[in-house]
Parts: structure tokens; C-alpha cells; sequence
């Protein structure tokens, strides 16, 4: 099944992934790496709890992180080229295909 989740920014850049939603308002965020990889984030200076959903590079989702609380630390088990960091609600599961905004 393929899902598409509305994504209000890109993070391309170093800079943008480093900065994710530090000090932000809700929002949801689509990281692309250029290279599946094993992704290390923090929660530092986020002050609600988001999603995290790995997918990799054919958009499968791969691996889901639902409670990742602030002010903490997080390494995926699987290698990703994407990563959605989201506050708000959402029905995906792991092994579901997503339909990504076009790089």
C-alpha cells in the first residue's frame, strides 16, 4: 500500500538536518540522506514528542520510532536514506511504501 503523510520541509543540508525541529513549532520534516545509512538523532531543544519513520531508498518504511521523547537519544537498528520526524498522528506501519515529495 502506498501512503503519502504531508511533508512541510525538506532537509536537505547538513545545516537543516542538524537543526530538524530544535526550537520549532509542529511540523513534520522529510530528512534525505545521500546513502542508505545508520541514522544517529537527538531531541535536544524539542519540546514535544515526535514519530520517527526510517524508510530506505525504494521508500519502504523499515523501521518506526513512536515515543521518541525530548531531550533524548536515538541510533536506527537499519540503514535509511529517508527519515520523517513527525508530531503529529499517523496509520504507517513497517513495510508500507510511501510516496515522497520529489528530491
Amino acid at each position: 500500500m502506498k501512503t503519502a503523510v504531508k511533508i512541510d520541509y525538506i532537509c536537505k543540508s547538513m545545516y537543516s538536518q542538524a537543526r530538524g525541529l530544535m526550537f520549532s513549532p509542529k511540523k513534520t520534516l522529510l530528512f534525505i540522506f545521500k546513502e542508505e545509512q545508520t541514522i544517529k538523532l537527538h531531541n535536544f531543544f524539542v519540546f514535544y514528542q515526535i514519530s520517527l519513520i526510517f524508510l530506505n531508498k525504494s521508500q519502504k518504511v523499515i523501521e518506526i520510532k513512536s515515543d521518541f521523547k525530548p531531550f533524548c537519544l536515538y541510533s536506527s537498528k537499519n540503514k535509511a536514506k529517508y527519515l520523517i520526524e513527525t508530531p503529529f498522528k499517523h496509520n504507517l506501519k513497517v513495510g508500507d511504501f510511501m510516496i515522497l515529495p520529489k528530491e
